[in-house]
């Protein structure tokens, strides 16, 4: 139980996380509108794939949203229907993204078939990485002023974003160096792991599991 003074101090921290958590939804719809547009018109399927996970982390932000503002103003209590619909729907698009990606990459292998270009994604890569790595470094900040966990663990959770930016870096780089086809394909099954993880993390939250980001993070603290 926090004492008047404790949550007299925490109260700036309480908005810049409602803004961090806002800043996090319009970035991601910004991103996701660029990607797929960038992804359908170079016929990449890794840079259409990232765009289409950014649009699933706008449906977990806005569960991250309610769930900080939730927390805000009533510390004990539990998650909402809405955040436990949130985090089920958000599970359930990670999964049928990997099952679309997987399809697609083998189908695009066997075929041969290679974008026209990797370059838009070597971009947009590079700026994702500096902005979710910015994100990460706020929301831990925050989490730790708070001692919130749950903010804590969408810190390390949005480290996961740093990671699929990386995936797509990677591919797009080496794709733009050899012109080899079957690596933005590649790239699309790298996207699949963490996607996989996700959807799996987003179901524990929804029974009220702790996800594995939640116990990375306690170990860090």
């Amino acid at each position: 139980m926090t004492t008047m003074a404790e949550q007299t101090a925490q109260k700036p921290y309480w908005g810049y996380a409602l803004w961090l958590a806002i800043f996090t939804i319009l970035y991601n719809i910004a991103e996701g509108l660029v990607s797929i547009a960038f992804g359908v018109s170079d016929e990449s399927l890794a840079l259409f794939g990232f765009g289409v996970d950014s649009f699933i982390e706008v449906m977990s932000g806005i569960g991250i949203l309610v769930m900080v503002n939730r927390i805000r103003q009533n510390p004990d209590t539990s998650r909402t229907p809405f955040e436990v619909t949130a985090l089920r729907v958000t599970g359930t698009a990670f999964y049928i993204l990997a099952v679309g990606l997987a399809v697609t990459a083998t189908y695009n292998i066997f075929t041969g078939h290679k974008p026209e270009t990797t370059l838009p994604g070597l971009v947009i890569a590079l700026i994702s990485i500096a902005i979710m790595w910015a994100l990460v470094a706020g929301k831990r900040k925050v989490g730790r002023a708070l001692n919130s966990m749950p903010i804590l663990a969408d810190a390390n959770c949005t480290m996961v974003c740093v990671y699929m930016s990386l995936v797509l870096l990677a591919s797009s780089f080496v794709y733009e160096l050899t012109g080899f086809g079957f690596v933005d394909s590649l790239g699309a099954l790298g996207l699949i792991y963490f996607s996989v993880k996700e959807g799996r993390e987003s179901f524990e939250k929804a029974r009220g599991l702790e996800c594995e980001c939640e116990d990375e993070e306690s170990k860090v603290s």
